[in-house]
């Protein structure tokens, strides 16, 4: 073999592990649901996997120009050694992607990577269009890899299941919360950590660690006898995933805490939905006695209650909700916290007041206060334990950018209902160094994903909702960008002031051109991390 063809197959080793890295993250990242995985490529970033310029020439290459010459072998090098640059340079800078270390993604890489090593000691003596091959065909080999052990994954997951079920029966004085919905799941359950946690030893799985085998996982590491109350977020993408996990908890008290079209493609259908994130499975495996409870704002929550035969209690922002337990009453909303008076059906009032950004946390801070009067603590007690709470718990800070200008960092995720309500809380910012109690807002965000038939609709409603309250809006991902310009239009925005940008650094040179100290910034979804770190300073 020449010592071209040695050069050759070096590079392409080189830049197929990127590949390898990237296609076993994406898979991670989608939690290794072959639904989440396909709907990926309904996005337009996902369609540029699979239809790009590059690979759309080595198909064509391949196709009509195999051959065994130098010529054919230099232009292979050529790719090949631009990719491997490409590659070394995203190391260089930090941003390669490649899954989280864990025992799977570690097992999956090497499986992975000793495939690519066994293809290329049978193809060294081939022709090298069979690495062009290889490389064209990489995505679905590693997609057929992790298929190919998903049984295996699957015997393992319901065998830690089995015995997580097993260990929590060792504790039959033990309260069990169970908490899901489409959005708000994880700011009650951290809300109610915290609350909780004053009077009792509470055990809670970690921040959005919501998917079965980490519930499970965290009752075999973690729950010992000196617990009196564990809290489980519960997540689903289908049908049957939250009835699995409530199987095992038999929750004493079953939380839900809001519902909207958030992973409708994923379900296949509203009814699906209902079903799982909806909380019919979750009342379904309550412990007898029970206590479902629900955000009566929510108009799938009020027709689950109607359906439910056994004991419920309802939350409301606003006493709206028919015959509430408890609800609030003169709430305010400022830059760093939320206040409000509590009332119940008792007669009972307090003042509660905790440093958490916008109005929506309301509703799940009275879900949290009604659990926690339900399990004997006083609303003196719960008003007290409240003031404990931090600004992460749920899920939205606000941070000091440079030049002045305030980042409000809702970047985690994003649903409908959340970019609603951080929307609102964008509205409140004045411009304290003019006094005029205006600034320029600006919000950076993603269209939304998982969405199903209705993305359209809900991305319009969106715009309409950005266009009166902000002054610039810019879009990182391009799905739904016509829809939501659309209703961004609608409500007065200029077109130009509706942008279509995916680079951090063009992102961040409009936003510095545009925006003065006391501006305000809305980051809402998962928007680049070198887009936050360049507004930070």
């Amino acid at each position: 073999m020449s010592n071209l063809l040695y050069f050759l197959y070096g590079l392409w080793f080189i830049r197929t592990l990127k590949y390898v890295l990237f296609w076993v993250y994406l898979w991670q990242l989608k939690e290794y649901h072959i639904g989440r995985f396909l709907d990926h490529f309904n996005t337009e970033k996902g369609k540029k996997l699979l239809l790009n310029p590059l690979l759309d020439f080595k198909i064509i290459f391949l196709l009509f120009f195999i051959s065994t010459n130098d010529i054919f072998i230099s232009f292979l090098v050529f790719v090949y050694l631009a990719e491997t640059i490409i590659f070394l340079r995203q190391i260089y800078l930090k941003a390669i992607k490649k899954p989280v270390r864990t025992a799977k993604s570690l097992f999956l890489t090497g499986v992975s990577v000793s495939v690519v090593i066994l293809f290329l000691i049978w193809s060294a003596k081939k022709n090298p269009a069979w690495i062009l091959g290889f490389d064209i065909f990489l995505p679905v080999i590693i997609s057929l890899i992790v298929l190919l052990f998903q049984p295996v994954a699957v015997f393992l997951r319901k065998k830690t299941l089995k015995k997580a079920g097993e260990k929590i029966k060792q504790f039959p004085g033990l309260k069990v919360i169970a908490i899901t919905g489409s959005y708000g799941k994880t700011s009650t359950k951290e809300f109610l950590t915290t609350i909780l946690s004053k009077k009792y030893k509470v055990l809670s799985t970690s921040k959005h660690q919501n998917a079965e085998i980490g519930i499970a996982k965290c009752i075999l590491n973690d729950l010992n006898e000196k617990h009196q109350i564990f809290i489980a977020e519960v997540g689903a993408y289908n049908k049957g995933k939250v009835k699995e996990v409530c199987e095992i908890l038999k929750p004493k008290i079953g939380i839900v805490t809001g519902v909207n079209e958030q992973h409708l493609s994923l379900f296949g259908s509203l009814e699906n939905l209902l079903t799982g994130e909806g909380g019919r499975e979750l009342a379904q495996f309550l412990e007898q006695n029970g206590l479902l409870v629900v955000n009566g704002d929510n108009k799938y929550c009020l027709n689950l209650i109607k359906k439910f035969n056994g004991k419920e209690k309802i939350y409301s922002e606003s006493n709206r909700a028919l015959n509430a337990d408890i609800w609030a009453e003169s709430i305010t909303v400022r830059r760093n916290y939320v206040s409000f008076i509590a009332k119940n059906k008792a007669g009972e009032l307090a003042d509660f007041k905790a440093n958490v950004l916008g109005k929506q946390n309301v509703q799940n801070l009275l879900g949290a206060v009604l659990v926690a009067k339900e399990l004997g603590m006083s609303f003196g007690e719960i008003s007290d334990a409240m003031t404990h709470i931090k600004q992460e718990q749920a899920g939205m800070v606000l941070k000091q950018g440079k030049h002045g200008i305030d980042i409000i960092d809702s970047s985690y995720s994003a649903n409908p209902d959340g970019v609603f309500a951080d929307l609102d809380y964008l509205n409140i910012f004045g411009n304290p160094s003019t006094g005029s109690g205006q600034a320029k807002k600006i919000i950076v965000m993603p269209c939304l994903i998982e969405l199903g038939e209705k993305s359209k609709i809900i991305h319009e409603q969106i715009g309409k909702k950005i266009g009166k309250v902000c002054g610039m809006a810019i879009i990182t991902s391009k799905d739904d960008f016509e829809q939501l310009k659309r209703g961004v239009m609608e409500s007065g925005m200029k077109e130009s002031n509706i942008l279509f940008l995916e680079k951090p650094a063009e992102i961040y040179s409009v936003i510095t051109l545009f925006c003065k100290s006391g501006d305000a910034i809305l980051l809402e979804g998962r928007v680049p991390n070198k887009l936050i770190e360049l507004l930070l300073g």
